[in-house]
């Protein structure tokens, strides 16, 4: 059973900055996001460079609306999708703040902003930093093919989001964490690649059920429960588990995958994901209506399918896990 934290010294986010790619500009929620690039390579002489551009720019941009100055900044927990987190550790080493790097997959925006602020509520910071990334042109070549081999994608899988997303914590914001639960690793046998929502929902469903469970909060308590990013598969499996366990969703319920394309119009088929998308959603559009007085409190769900290429070589399933923090006002 997850152990729930309830934070009790108002951990915030001060700030926050999105920076996205051409077709994430073009999407419906387009106009939110802070920064964009036309060309995709950011300037950039490789995808995996241009990956740590968009966390430098980020991160940049969160720090600059904060107000704040980077000695100021006491801690940076960062990660992304690619091998050793080198798109965070490429693209964050001149800001010279000291650096946790993490990895939760597509879960890595929710496991840093829940580890920032146990780390802010346990006094061992003051203020502290969160970045996440993906690149699609980046992850594509490093978990299915180069982009050159032209491969035909299934109905199910979902576009690695070229995005990041970056946020400021501190003890003083109007926007507060108010509780948050680490996931368990949960395996239930999926081993298609082509499917991650499938893989992510059952870690989704159990740790929903642990917080609700472990906390005196109803579905009916949040405006929204968003997850990010079980897609279109993932997001219907998962409302289908928790009606089975009487938990009815379906009226809150949105997902960073669905949200930021046009899933016909833009052909990309079961939606979006990668680390970027659910950091660059809740950060371009979600926390700034919840800074217009749009929404008040939401649960936001990050999931991530816990892989590598040589565990999919090897023909191993796909373990999953989800990180879980209450955001409001």
């Amino acid at each position: 059973m997850q152990k729930f934290i309830k934070f009790e010294k108002s951990p915030s986010i001060i700030s926050c900055y999105s920076v996205v790619g051409k077709h994430e500009k073009e999407g419906p929620i387009g106009e939110c996001f802070d920064e964009y690039s036309h060309d995709d390579t950011f300037g950039k002489k490789s995808w995996e460079q241009a990956e740590s551009e968009m966390q430098r720019m980020a991160l940049r941009g969160a720090i600059n609306k904060s107000g704040l100055n980077n000695d100021e900044i006491d801690l940076l927990i960062a990660g992304d999708l690619l091998n050793q987190c080198v798109g965070s550790t490429y693209g964050l080493v001149s800001f010279d703040i000291p650096y946790i790097g993490i990895y939760g997959a597509c879960s890595t925006c929710a496991l840093g902003l829940a580890l920032g602020a146990s780390l802010l509520e346990g006094g061992m910071c003051e203020k502290c930093a969160s970045v996440t990334s993906s690149h699609y042109c980046s992850s594509e070549r490093q978990f299915r093919f180069p982009l050159e081999y032209g491969g035909q994608r299934t109905p199910t899988s979902q576009w690695t989001v070229t995005g990041s997303g970056a946020f400021i914590l501190g003890k003083e914001g109007n926007i507060k964490i108010k509780s948050a639960m680490f996931g368990k690793s949960v395996d239930m046998g999926v081993t298609d690649i082509n499917n991650m929502g499938a893989a992510m929902a059952p870690a989704a469903v159990d740790t929903i059920c642990s917080f609700l469970q472990n906390s005196s909060h109803r579905v009916e308590d949040f405006d929204m429960i968003v997850t990010g990013d079980l897609g279109y598969e993932g997001s219907e499996i998962l409302k289908d588990l928790l009606l089975s366990k009487d938990i009815d969703i379906r009226k809150n319920h949105v997902d960073c995958g669905l949200l930021i394309y046009d899933r016909f119009s833009q052909d990309k088929h079961a939606g979006g994901s990668g680390c970027g998308c659910s950091a660059s959603v809740l950060a371009g559009n979600i926390l700034k209506n919840m800074e217009a007085g749009a929404i008040h409190d939401i649960l936001f769900i990050g999931t991530g399918a816990l892989m590598n290429p040589m565990t999919l070589y090897q023909g191993q399933s796909i373990p999953s896990i989800a990180h879980l923090v209450h955001i409001g006002r």
